[in-house]
């Protein structure tokens, strides 16, 4: 089944503890990790993409922007209000989170294209990012994302309805928590 209407949500509002700096502004191949998040589902297939900031706000280009004022509380305040500022046409959502730099925008279309009303992103047979979340479990996606979980609670207790995508030939998942972990990328 073709899907249309999908946006992109990139969450990318938290402060980097780990890190150093907040992720939203590194820079990896010469570009911020917002604007590969923001191109990353643009060329996937999703329109609009809304960005969840919070730690910092910043001008992002092709991306609405929308502030997270509770972003310190963790990842699944910037999922519901990600959720929240999408446009009522959009059927589905792709969230992708702002520090996986290398997945691909294949990932996107695969999960997109899989019709599935909950998809799952897997490499290695490992569940990752991203995700795609149908508007019928918006709802409850956004009621069970609380402190620092996104959408894992409600795919663990809907597990019955997620639909793993194999995406393998599309990237790596490996994200950048620490300066070490972007130095192991940067080689």
């Amino acid at each position: 089944m073709k899907r249309g209407g999908v946006a992109g949500l990139l969450l990318a509002a938290g402060r980097g503890a780990r890190l150093g700096t907040p992720k939203a502004l590194v820079e990896y191949e010469g570009e911020r990790l917002v604007d590969r998040g923001v191109r990353l589902l643009a060329d996937g297939g999703c329109h609009p993409v809304v960005v969840v900031l919070g730690a910092v706000t910043v001008q992002v280009r092709g991306a609405v922007v929308v502030r997270n004022p509770g972003w310190a509380t963790g990842m699944g305040s910037s999922l519901r209000v990600g959720l929240a500022a999408l446009p009522e046409q959009a059927e589905a959502v792709v969230v992708a989170l702002v520090d996986q730099p290398l997945i691909r925008p294949g990932a996107v279309r695969a999960l997109i294209d899989s019709g599935a009303g909950l998809a799952v992103a897997t490499y290695g047979g490992r569940r990752r990012n991203p995700v795609l979340i149908a508007r019928e479990h918006f709802a409850g996606v956004a009621e069970l994302a609380v402190g620092d979980v996104g959408a894992r609670p409600y795919l663990k207790a809907h597990s019955g309805l997620v639909t793993e995508v194999p995406c393998d030939g599309h990237g790596d998942p490996s994200d950048i928590d620490t300066p070490e972990d972007l130095r192991l990328l940067e080689t």
